[in-house]
């Protein structure tokens, strides 16, 4: 009636009416839901992906747990996505991507109005292809994944959205590890030890053992008797003379 019979339309209709109905429900909080997981062919790329509701219930409904594994396989599909939403990406990300945008030389000799227009453009554009509701869903794709998540939320009447998500792939880890630089370990310097005179050989001196104190004794006063018997002592007398007492 809406649209007068045309069946396209009508269901194009109902499409807005649903989004609007799940827009309204986005304030409400959804600490609910379940985390799904999905291994890609060949075992070399595996996703995790938590979708949030608001009540136990609906967690266990198949609409929701057919959303999460969709979504699983749209994280797997769609490497290059980082982020769930534009939202969640950092400042310092989204400010390193305008200045790779504005550095690059097809703009260096547009007008500056012209140049900023164009840059915020392609940043927009960047971003986009960053975040996972931006894609368009790989089953359909006259629709993005954003509003496969609101088409659940209004058939459940819920609100209903994507948490998080985490992919592996194998030998990325390694891949990342050989990228990175190595950075030379910083050498310490060598300990330098205050020499002691106790210990330290140059600055003892070599300390001749003591006579014992005995004989010591026993040395002078052998030379002090020695010396006034040899000054004394008379020449000898020539021979055949007698020395007078």
């Amino acid at each position: 009636m809406e649209t007068n019979g045309d069946e396209p339309k009508a269901i194009e209709w109902l499409r807005q009416k649903g989004l609007a109905s799940a827009v309204k429900k986005a304030g409400r909080t959804a600490a609910e839901g379940v985390v799904r997981s999905y291994i890609h062919f060949g075992n070399r790329v595996g996703v995790l992906v938590e979708v949030n509701c608001e009540t136990d219930f609906v967690a266990r409904r198949e609409e929701l747990i057919d959303l999460a594994d969709n979504v699983a396989r749209q994280v797997a599909a769609y490497q290059q996505v980082e982020y769930v939403s534009v939202a969640d990406i950092p400042a310092a990300v989204v400010a390193k991507e305008r200045e790779i945008e504005a550095g690059k030389d097809d703009l260096a000799n547009k007008p500056p109005q012209i140049r900023e227009k164009i840059v915020e453009g392609r940043i927009e554009k960047r971003l986009k292809e960053m975040c996972l509701l931006d894609q368009p869903y790989i089953k359909d794709d006259s629709k993005t994944v954003d509003e496969l998540v609101k088409e659940t939320a209004a058939r459940l009447s819920e609100n209903i959205k994507v948490g998080r998500f985490v992919r592996f792939i194998v030998g990325e880890t390694q891949e990342k590890i050989a990228a990175t630089p190595e950075v030379a370990p910083v050498a310490e310097a060598p300990t330098v030890e205050a020499a002691t005179p106790e210990t330290t050989p140059e600055t003892t001196p070599e300390v001749e053992p003591a006579a014992p104190i005995a004989e010591s004794v026993a040395e002078v006063v052998s030379e002090a008797v020695a010396e006034p018997a040899t000054e004394a002592a008379p020449e000898a007398s020539p021979k055949g003379k007698k020395k007078k007492k």
